[in-house]
């Protein structure tokens, strides 16, 4: 059996990267301009929430700047309870820095992955928390614990089986058809214990009368697929998907998510050949 690079183990979860709008907007923002008030009447459509959730696709700039702006927003109104990222993992955050703290300061104390979820992208999120006073908390399961989330097959049992196949073919597609079958369910356990990671991190920040903001890739958010079905029933979440302009894939209902929010289309990208790519085997002789 092939071993997956540990990387992937954030896997490229398509899910997220919709093209139908449920009561979208576009958005088309400049750099170093306020927040588009397109942007920000929709998200005084969807207050008061406990929980509001940003889905985005990992490659697209746009949508760091809509958390960012969200992260303004929400915080010049004292409405920002905290932030919940899946870049950090659980159990560090920036609670304790100063509000004039520096980005090294940031980064060491979420133990910030740079390799995997690139500081120039996400920075600016992170520190338009920190500078507002609202803490940032890594919500991402810790790499320590996947390997034995792979063998928890309780997780096969959390998903109705509608949604547990779709989440199976959301690997299967986001990997380009290159994982072996086998490792399929033990790749789902450890999807489906990232949002029960995400959930709890989020629903311990949880402060009466603010909002905690909680940033992920699209698949991780889907109300019925993701962290939402972590929650109990009284729990008041709103869920938010970014997508570019001719994505592939399309959310179906209102039950995945609340609203859509386009941003233009990204340059054209051959993910399935540079994944393949990254998975050829080395020549013989060549230490990998």
């Amino acid at each position: 059996m092939q071993r997956l690079p540990l990387p992937l183990l954030r896997t490229w979860l398509v899910l997220g990267s919709a093209t139908v709008a449920l009561a979208g907007c576009a958005y088309a923002p400049a750099t170093g301009t306020p927040p588009s008030p397109l942007w920000t009447d929709r998200l005084q459509s969807l207050l008061p929430a406990d929980v509001l959730l940003l889905g985005e696709q990992h490659d697209a700039p746009d949508h760091q700047r809509l958390q960012r702006e969200a992260v303004a927003w929400l915080s010049a109104r004292g409405q920002l309870a905290a932030v919940v990222m899946e870049m950090a993992e659980r159990g560090h955050s920036t609670r304790g820095l100063p509000r004039d703290a520096s980005e090294a300061q940031a980064q060491a104390a979420l133990q910030w992955d740079n390799a995997a979820w690139p500081w120039q992208a996400y920075g600016p999120v992170v520190m338009a928390a920190v500078g507002a006073g609202v803490p940032v908390l890594g919500g991402n399961l810790p790499r320590a614990r996947m390997r034995a989330a792979m063998a928890e097959t309780a997780w096969d049992r959390h998903l109705p089986a509608p949604a547990l196949a779709q989440q199976y073919q959301a690997l299967r597609d986001g990997h380009c058809g290159l994982l072996p079958e086998p490792q399929i369910a033990p790749m789902a356990r450890i999807q489906i214990a990232r949002d029960a990671s995400m959930a709890r991190t989020a629903q311990e920040a949880l402060r009466s009368g603010q909002t905690v903001l909680l940033v992920a890739g699209g698949g991780h958010v889907l109300r019925h697929l993701g962290v939402p079905t972590h929650w109990p029933a009284n729990l008041v979440s709103k869920v938010v998907i970014a997508q570019v302009e001719h994505a592939p894939d399309a959310i179906k209902s209102s039950a995945q998510a609340d609203a859509v929010v386009q941003t233009p289309a990204l340059p054209p990208r051959d993910v399935c050949a540079e994944l393949r790519e990254q998975w050829r085997p080395a020549p013989p002789g060549q230490k990998v």
